[in-house]
């Protein structure tokens, strides 16, 4: 009896960890990936439903503070299953394999300290934001599917109600956002609050082709209207009333991270995250003083040969004010990136030999947040692609819209950057999920920053205000290394950055007050892009230095994307044993 119950107990023992002692540790592992991946689409199912995944689109994820313990505690279980592997069994792939999920779930539990959840919106994110974007990949063609909207809907009201908790939670324990950045919400509850059901952007789902009959028409209608009265306008008021007069009184003023509870931590600890690297705040603001300095000369060169006699400054103003750099219609501007992403695409087989195959399109932003919103976004295609990935053109305002930038900003956002680089990962079909998803900020941001560079060798920068745009676009990234610095270690003002930025860039004022705006809300995110393309200059210079006439550019880049997103250290050593293979080919030969 004692044998029956010892067995009873150690089956017990293997179905709570997930190990199967008849499996291999690669089995194991796999195991736990797979588990992993299916908790993250059933606990954010608006995700599963985004990636074609549709067993879930009647639900919403859970934002309540229990939520997020759970999730925690859900991770270190994760950790705990992850240790009984056995690592030394494991094959090499799956060593690395295993390496990434484990930095991932550390770096993930690390960021529990800072309660990021006490600060869950601003002026570009936020339930305000994302809840109406359900609207864009939200399957709407059956009554059913209508129905499963509709389910959705209304779960809306409890997560503003979590939203608004939250919140309340982080005023009494000192984490808020500041007050600068919440006035900006506020219009932009505003507008999703529609009297007229029929005017709600909610109400734009019945504008996309369906099978509903007449009879489902009606019935899908009405209920909608209903919705959008009983559960969407309610929601937005509340959040619009409680931000106005509960949170914005207790907002804090400083512009910089290091103003909130364990705020030089948080930051260390963002440096660390977007970068991958152990760099200090003052080393990388020291990298973005060189690089000022440097690519400043570049774009003095570049307006010489303009034949603009003035400073920089004065170029600068010039193009700013001159009718001749900016569309005036919505659709020029359109259609002007689409010729220009027309002619890359042509280029691409001369920089890569894998190209993806998931298509890509361009989306108009939104009108409600396209105000504080950054000049584009890259929305990656599904992995079922039934849509393509959207590269998203921000048209508020187009006279701070420059055309000399436009080449720089599609080739960054689309091809040969973000939808280039993404869609491969999604497509390398031998990685596990979570390794085609990772999303290394570093290496994700480097390559769309090294991908404009690719527009000097391929003859995409032969006008020179286009040209001067490119270079203008690396200031900005370059600026944004000292910005960023400034604003959360240096307790620079939000006027200070906005200074800096305003002298070193052509960029308008409109457009310069919300990326520094981005900044803030955003701490470390902008360091990614110049320290990340920084890192693969430097591994092609390394390249190109030992192979000499044997270096070839499309390998070389197959190499950089072939393991989808990776930590920059990881990828110098792909890098490096790539240039090692490679020499020893030669000398076979």
């Amino acid at each position: 009896m004692k044998v029956f119950y010892l067995i009873l107990l150690f089956l017990l023992f293997n179905m709570l960890t997930g190990v199967n002692i008849e499996s291999s540790p690669d089995d194991e592992l796999l195991k736990i990936f797979s588990d992993m991946e299916e908790y993250n689409l059933r606990t954010y199912p608006e995700g599963a439903t985004y990636n074609g995944d549709h067993r879930y689109d009647d639900r919403l994820s859970d934002n309540s503070e229990a939520a997020v313990f759970k999730y925690y505690d859900t991770l270190r279980a994760y950790m705990n299953r992850l240790k009984l592997v056995d690592y030394n069994n494991l094959s090499e792939s799956d060593k690395l394999n295993y390496d990434l999920f484990k930095s991932s779930l550390e770096e993930n539990l690390a960021g529990e300290k800072f309660k990021g959840y006490y600060m869950p919106m601003g002026q570009q994110w936020g339930i305000h934001i994302y809840a109406p974007q359900l609207i864009n990949y939200q399957p709407v063609s059956t009554y059913e599917e209508y129905k499963k909207y509709f389910s959705r809907l209304r779960q809306l009201e409890s997560k503003f109600d979590n939203t608004i908790s939250n919140m309340r939670k982080g005023i009494s324990e000192g984490y808020v956002m500041p007050v600068f950045l919440m006035d900006q919400t506020l219009p932009q509850i505003e507008k999703i609050i529609a009297e007229n059901p029929e005017q709600s952007v909610f109400y734009s789902t019945l504008k996309k082709e369906n099978k509903l009959t007449p009879e489902e028409k009606s019935l899908v209608e009405n209920e909608l209207k209903e919705i959008i009265v009983k559960v969407i306008n309610p929601s937005y008021k509340k959040l619009y009333d409680f931000v106005k007069t509960e949170y914005l009184p207790a907002c804090r003023t400083d512009a910089g991270v290091w103003a909130l509870p364990n705020g030089k931590e948080l930051y260390e600890y963002s440096i660390k995250s977007y970068t991958t690297l152990d760099l200090t705040a003052d080393e990388i603001h020291n990298i973005g003083l060189s690089e000022v300095a440097r690519i400043y000369a570049e774009m003095e060169k570049v307006k010489d040969l303009t034949g603009f006699k003035g400073s920089l400054q004065e170029f600068n103003e010039f193009l700013k004010s001159d009718p001749q750099f900016y569309y005036t219609e919505k659709e020029d501007l359109m259609n002007g990136y689409r010729e220009i992403l027309k002619k890359m695409d042509e280029k691409l087989p001369e920089l890569f030999g894998i190209l993806p195959e998931a298509k890509y399109d361009l989306f108009e932003m939104e009108e409600y947040r396209a105000a504080s919103a950054p000049q584009a976004y890259y929305y990656s295609a599904p992995d079922d692609r039934s849509r393509p990935g959207y590269f998203y053109v921000n048209t508020y305002n187009l006279p701070s819209r420059p055309k000399y930038t436009m080449t720089a900003l599609a080739l960054h956002e689309a091809v040969p950057g973000h939808h280039l680089q993404i869609a491969i990962a999604q497509e390398l079909k031998d990685l596990p999920k979570f390794r085609r998803d990772l999303g290394v900020t570093a290496f994700i941001e480097g390559w769309g920053l090294y991908a404009e560079s690719l527009g000097y060798e391929t003859g995409m920068y032969e006008d020179l205000y286009q040209l001067y745009g490119a270079l203008t676009f690396e200031m900005w990234r370059a600026c944004r290394l000292v910005v960023d610095t400034g604003i959360h270690d240096k307790m620079w003002t939000r006027e200070q950055a906005f200074e800096y930025m305003k002298k070193y860039t052509p960029n308008s004022d409109h457009d310069l007050r919300s990326e520094v705006d981005r900044y803030i809300s955003w701490n470390g995110q902008a360091l990614a892009y110049k320290i990340g393309e920084l890192k693969i200059k430097e591994l092609r210079k390394n390249a190109e230095e030992k192979l000499g006439d044997n270096f070839d550019i499309k390998k070389f880049h197959d190499q950089i994307l072939k393991n989808g997103a990776v930590p920059l250290p990881l990828l110098e050593n792909i890098v490096n044993d790539w240039i090692i293979a490679e020499l020893n080919k030669r000398n076979l030969n």
